[in-house]
């Protein structure tokens, strides 16, 4: 009885546990999308608006969009918190900031590669439910307490990464901002990884390390087990109705024998009997045995329980950092999510800006990852919505996913076909091989798929509607992407508000807007009352009466599914409508004639149609701006071979009026084309000036450095060369006064010696003079020295001439000249200071 009511407590607790863990999950989750679902309040007080907006989102695909940004997300929380992020729809200006932000700071970790967001190896529901054991003070189980190891080593990771590469760069931080300052702020306690590590092994169990209650507990169990198998071999061999017929087998944890026959000869518990399982027989050797090894399994399972207890109250205690981690790490896999979708679509951060604002100066760099210039501060005032080659996501979302199978279907069948014909020339040489069933595959069908995808790509359009603008009429044929169009335009305004890249190029302008209501029919709507002209005239009644100021307004065959006459007169007066007292812009879709009218009464109005290629008969997808778009039904069915008679007579019942307006609409088409090749010029040309000056810009720059350089080269010279003139003079200098301090000579000298002196100090100045130093500069030092060594001859002097040997007197000197005239015998010589000896 005791071991069956501890047997009977440990199950109720297991069951208690479990059943406390769901609960756990649900609540927790319950609590987390609790201020989501806050953002469905005012939503849903209004059940009109409600109505209105929840159809819009509809039409618009919205789900699809959520369900393929959220599928980039990498745990379950992530992807539910993220559908939960976009479909909160009442976002302030303010929060719409914060969130392109963060999408800007993620893409930016994204391409600087070191600081990964994947967290693919990280199990967020299990961190979950161990949170919330954990608050409970519930045993951990061992998932549990390693999904919270690898979070925290995944922070501790992310954190490291980041220190080093602000450590090389000290910008990143600030690029990285909100983020950053999110993931430094986290902190893990390095102990509890430690501590669940030594405790937990790598499949979760508790290792038997992790106290010796348990290793010796564990060790009990194995020596029962032991035991037991023994027993129960020796019982079946012991049998003499055959080993073959019994089977050793384990009931509740009870070993026992399980027989075919009728008979045994070990006494035993009959467990159980019946024809088609035969008997299961306890024998009655193995029942202490039996029931120790169920008191040690229960005590080890103590011991395993007291363990991870342990770790729940070493948990209990960073309890709050724990929880802020994991919802900050979701957090981060909501915006890695975004962030990854719109790069791998090739999205651009837009400019938003709240339409009452934009005459006012620029006040937030919406592209903080670098590709904002001062063209975007220039579209600011000139256009209300701007996006240049804009993608309808879905059908991006479309090709991509079809060019990729068709690529992947190539790629296998390639494979396919070497492998078969590597097994052909192995038939060839002789091999056995069986026989393989093969498919005939197409491959050049494939190819020319493939190719044909690449060519076909969706075609983008440009939306520039300008601050002027109310109200947007586009028209065209059938099948033209009026529809697209509008949907194109409605979900880069839900993608802009939501954080998320609009799929246009980089001088993408968005407002901000508080609603986008669209009227838009679909396969879905035709089912529904709004499919009638009643349900189409009150969908529009309701957005007229909930728009405002800051709202988007699509409307696709307004005026439609009634009398042409009464319903382009309603769409008129409902557009006129919107105009004066409506929304921010109203885009409207129609195919009556009279509503391209409007935009020559009023100013606010603007018109634009779908291309429409004659030659080939097929739409081209571009819009065409400021061109009213043209029937087309009478010269179709002309190029399409219809009787003669047929068209002209079509043309007359149509009037002459109404070819004459088609006729001005097609000037007007050609006139926009040829301005349409004119301004594409005058870009080209605006973009090769514009290099050419920065080139110029470029060659101007490098000519100042190199003047620069060279004046700095010619000074250094100068000096260097000064410097060295400098130093020999000194050196000679400090020559002819060691020389003068000599003995004097006599006033005697021979020739031949005067000579041998002079050659010598000659010898000596060429052995020492510079290149830069000049020979006559020399010879006037060094007689100056001489003279100032022998003093200044003066008149009625006596002096020796050297060259001649013999006495003169002195009749007149001239200092300047450094002569003098001197008297010797009858003759007068005009001598150099240097020829005499006083």
């Amino acid at each position: 009885m005791p071991l069956c009511a501890v047997v009977a407590r440990s199950v109720s607790v297991s069951v208690f546990t479990i059943t406390t863990t769901s609960i756990s999950i649900n609540r927790s989750r319950s609590k987390r999308l609790r201020s989501n679902f806050r953002c469905f309040s005012s939503f849903s007080s209004n059940h009109n608006k409600s109505r209105a907006l929840l159809e819009t989102l509809r039409v618009l695909e919205w789900d699809k969009l959520c369900n393929a940004v959220a599928s980039f997300a990498r745990t379950s929380l992530g992807r539910e918190a993220t559908k939960d992020q976009l479909w909160c729809t009442d976002q302030t200006y303010q929060d719409t900031l914060t969130l392109q932000d963060e999408t800007n700071a993620a893409v930016q970790i994204l391409k600087h590669g070191a600081c990964s967001l994947d967290l693919t190896g990280v199990d967020l529901s299990l961190v979950e439910s161990a949170v919330e054991n954990s608050r409970r003070v519930l045993p951990l189980r061992g998932d549990e307490a390693l999904a919270v190891v690898s979070l925290l080593e995944f922070v501790e990771k992310l954190q490291l990464n980041l220190k080093a590469s602000v450590k090389e760069d000290a910008e990143w931080y600030t690029r990285f901002m909100p983020l950053s300052e999110l993931i430094m702020e986290l902190v893990v306690n390095r102990s509890l990884i430690k501590l669940i590590q030594q405790a937990v092994d790598e499949d979760g169990s508790v290792k038997d390390s992790a106290s010796p209650v348990l290793r010796q507990s564990r060790e009990r169990v194995q020596t029962l087990e032991r035991k037991l198998f023994q027993l129960m071999d020796r019982l079946v061999r012991d049998e003499n109705q055959g080993a073959s017929l019994l089977e050793v087998s384990n009931i509740d944890g009870r070993w026992c024998i399980k027989s075919g026959g009728d008979q045994l000869s070990f006494k035993g518990l009959l467990l159980s009997s019946g024809s088609s399982i035969g008997s299961i027989v306890e024998p009655l050797s193995a029942v202490p045995l039996n029931d120790e090894l169920q008191q040690a399994r229960a005590l080890a399972a103590k011991a395993e329980e007291d363990v991870l207890l342990t770790l729940t109250e070493k948990m209990k205690a960073d309890l709050d950092d724990i929880e802020k981690i994991l919802n900050s790490v979701i957090q981060l896999d909501v915006i890695n999510a975004r962030a990854t979708y719109s790069l791998s679509f090739g999205g651009t951060c837009p400019y938003i800006f709240l339409p009452e604002d934009k005459d006012e100066s620029l006040t937030h760099d919406a592209n903080s990852s670098g590709n904002i210039t001062s063209k975007v501060s220039y579209l600011k005032k000139e256009w209300t919505l701007y996006l240049p080659k804009a993608y309808h996501p879905l059908l991006l979302q479309q090709h991509k996913q079809n060019l990729q199978k068709s690529r992947k279907d190539v790629k296998n069948a390639t494979a396919l076909d070497l492998h078969y014909s590597s097994s052909r020339r192995r038939k060839r040489r002789g091999e056995n091989m069986a026989r393989e069933d093969r498919t005939d595959i197409n491959l050049s069908l494939l190819e020319k798929q493939v190719t044909a995808l690449e060519l076909n790509q969706p075609v983008p359009v440009d939306f520039y509607i300008a601050q002027k603008t109310k109200v947007l009429v586009i028209t065209g044929p059938n099948t033209g992407g009026k529809t697209i169009c509008l949907k194109t335009v409605g979900l880069a305004a839900m993608m802009a508000k939501s954080g998320l890249y609009v799929l246009s190029s980089e001088s993408a302008q968005v407002p901000w807007l508080d609603y986008v209501f669209a009227d838009i029919g679909d396969d879905q709507s035709l089912s529904q009352s709004l499919s009638t002209f009643s349900g189409h005239l009150k969908q529009i009644s309701d957005i007229r009466l909930q728009s405002t100021s800051q709202s988007l307004v699509l409307l696709d065959e307004v005026g439609a599914g009634t009398n042409p006459l009464e319903g382009a007169a309603l769409g008129m007066s409902l557009l006129e409508s919107f105009a004066e007292t409506g929304a921010l812009l109203t885009i409207a879709t129609t195919h009556h004639g009279e509503l391209k009218t409007l935009k020559y009464s009023n100013d606010v109005f603007e018109n634009a149609c779908m291309e429409f290629d004659e030659v080939n008969l097929r739409p081209t997808y571009k819009i065409l701006w400021g061109v009213p778009g043209r029937s087309n039904a009478i010269n179709i069915a002309e190029r399409l071979g219809l009787p003669s008679t047929v068209v002209e007579n079509a043309r007359e019942l149509y009037g002459v009026t109404s070819a004459e307006i088609n006729e001005v609409i097609i000037d007007m088409e050609r006139f926009k084309q040829e301005f349409q090749e004119v301004l594409h010029e005058a870009r080209n040309y605006l973009m090769l000036s514009r290099d050419l000056h920065e080139k110029l810009l470029v060659i101007q720059r490098k000519l100042m450095e190199h003047g620069t350089k060279q004046r700095y080269k010619k000074m250094r010279e100068v000096s260097e060369a000064a410097a060295m003139a400098r130093s020999i003079v000194h050196k000679r200098a400090r020559q002819l006064r060691a020389l003068a301090a000599q003995p004097s000579q006599p006033t005697k000298v021979g020739k031949s010696q005067h000579i041998f002196v002079s050659n010598s100090q000659q010898t000596t100045v060429k052995k020492n003079e510079h290149p830069t130093t000049s020979s006559p500069a020399i010879e006037f030092i060094e007689k100056s020295a001489i003279v100032k060594r022998s003093g200044l001859p003066e008149v009625g002097d006596l002096v020796h001439i050297s060259s001649l040997g013999k006495q003169g007197k002195i009749l007149r000197v001239e200092p300047s000249k450094e002569e003098l005239v001197v008297q010797v015998g009858n003759m007068k010589l005009k001598l150099k200071f240097s020829d005499i000896v006083t």
